[in-house]
């Protein structure tokens, strides 16, 4: 039995006219018409008859009355069950280990309110891998930094590059200055060495790492000076603002889809995350 003609039907019943039926199911009413005829055609049995003027239900079309919505309902019931398959979408999320502990943990919160059944994979690995497994389709999406003025992917926020020490270092003592960056892919690693060269400051570069944790670790243990994000150093890092340190850049920190992953991470989704990140507190 055609369930949209049986809709129709249902419409001629609360409305009494092929009319209000076209109207209350966006159809036509020629088409409402030619729907009450195959019906006809496929019950073989009258559906309607004439009333004067009007056309009523028919004796058989009393009794299709009584069953329709029932058929209907449990129909309507079995399409949104199977459009909500109970299947958990997947979605595999990279992030660099230096927003680990800032970015990350909102981003999560906001993805699983958005989508609750949601199985999300998190991989926290360097820029670099992370770009390569965003670019192989690996990841379904990534938290990635660029430059502050460039269009790709989504913008979250905008953080600049500030020098971490410790009380247990001594700045005005150090020379050649001991700095503990992040590797070669990270922006702010060549920013350092060259701002550091530009003055004349000699320097020792003490270890390279693609972990926030290691390098703030170091620092603390008065090792060197460390270079990151503001929003990565969180609060419990000493800032380090001196002429003697050569300024560091600004970033644009965004969210980025993958072109080849098929998943649930959809430009709409993207664009409410980024909304519901506006709209939360950061620490800084």
């Amino acid at each position: 039995m055609d369930i949209d003609a049986l809709r129709s039907f249902i419409a001629f019943v609360e409305t009494g006219s092929f009319t209000r039926a076209a109207k209350q199911t966006h159809k036509t009413q020629s088409a409402v018409s030619m729907q009450m005829k195959r019906l006809e055609e496929e019950l073989g049995k009258g559906l309607f008859e004439k009333e004067g003027r009007n056309l009523i239900l028919s004796v058989q079309g009393r009794r299709l009355a009584l069953y329709a919505k029932p058929i209907l309902q449990l129909h309507d019931q079995t399409v949104a069950a199977l459009k909500s398959p109970d299947i958990r979408p997947r979605l595999h999320l990279g992030c660099p280990d230096d927003y680990a502990d800032s970015i990350l943990p909102s981003i999560v919160k906001l993805l699983h309110g958005y989508l609750p059944k949601l199985d999300l994979q998190v991989t926290c690995a360097s820029s670099y891998l992370i770009r390569v497994m965003l670019d192989s389709g690996e990841l379904n999406a990534a938290i990635v930094t660029r430059l502050p003025d460039s269009d790709e992917g989504y913008l979250l926020t905008t953080d600049v590059g500030v020098w971490i020490g410790s009380e247990k270092f001594e700045l005005t003592v150090q020379d050649p200055l001991p700095i503990i960056l992040f590797q070669k892919d990270c922006k702010f690693h060549l920013a350092a060495i060259d701002g550091l060269m530009k003055q004349g400051r000699g320097y020792r570069l003490m270890a390279s790492s693609s972990s926030a944790t290691a390098i703030k670790g170091m620092v603390k243990q008065g090792i060197g000076l460390g270079v990151m994000a503001k929003l990565s150093a969180g609060s419990d890092s000493l800032i380090i603002e001196s002429e003697r340190l050569p300024p560091l850049p600004s970033i644009g920190i965004a969210l980025v889809i993958s072109s080849r992953a098929h998943s649930p991470f959809s430009a709409e989704l993207a664009q409410q995350v980024v909304q519901g990140f506006s709209e939360m507190k950061i620490d800084r």
